[in-house]
């Protein structure tokens, strides 16, 4: 049986192993989600639970960035690569020029976007600050469908494979 902590590991897990999710404002009047790239910075474990915040790299004059303003509310979605993970998280956006978290997390594939590197005037933070998620856990389409040709219900086994939890 899985419990709800084991499906929060997983979702963690699996986030910062694929890290693109589709990031949208919950009340947005554009209702357009954007694939963005996920960064999960060590200040935010808290044990062995990641607590958040997410955060990601973008630009000053992107049109998610300006609908933020001083906040937002956020809905984010996360398919991991396998397929195994699934999620829909809500939180509180901000916008961020934090320099000790562009230092922490600046890698080269971040410095391809900016042509000033971490000095580029464009160069700015959006912080998601997780407060809850359904998240879903891969159970098989193939071994729900065994289980229906020996008249086994499937959904039995499925309802400790998904989770709504507070992040």
């Amino acid at each position: 049986m899985t419990n709800d902590t084991e499906i929060k590991e997983k979702f963690w897990k699996a986030l910062k192993s694929d890290r693109t999710m589709f990031l949208g404002l919950a009340d947005g009047e554009d209702g357009h989600a954007r694939p963005m790239t996920a960064q999960l910075d060590d200040e935010g474990l808290q044990g062995n639970l990641y607590r958040g915040p997410i955060w990601f790299f973008t630009s000053t004059d992107s049109q998610l960035y300006q609908e933020i303003g001083t906040g937002a509310r956020a809905m984010a979605h996360f398919a991991s690569k396998g397929h195994e993970v699934w999620a829909t998280v809500h939180g509180n956006l901000s916008q961020s020029h934090d320099v000790a978290v562009i230092e922490r997390l600046w890698n080269r594939f971040v410095a391809a976007w900016y042509e000033g590197g971490k000095e580029d005037p464009k160069l700015a933070l959006i912080r998601l600050d997780p407060e809850s998620a359904e998240i879903w856990i891969d159970a098989s389409s193939m071994v729900a469908g065994i289980k229906m040709l020996l008249g086994i219900d499937p959904k039995e086994n499925y309802k400790d494979k998904v989770a709504e939890v507070t992040l």
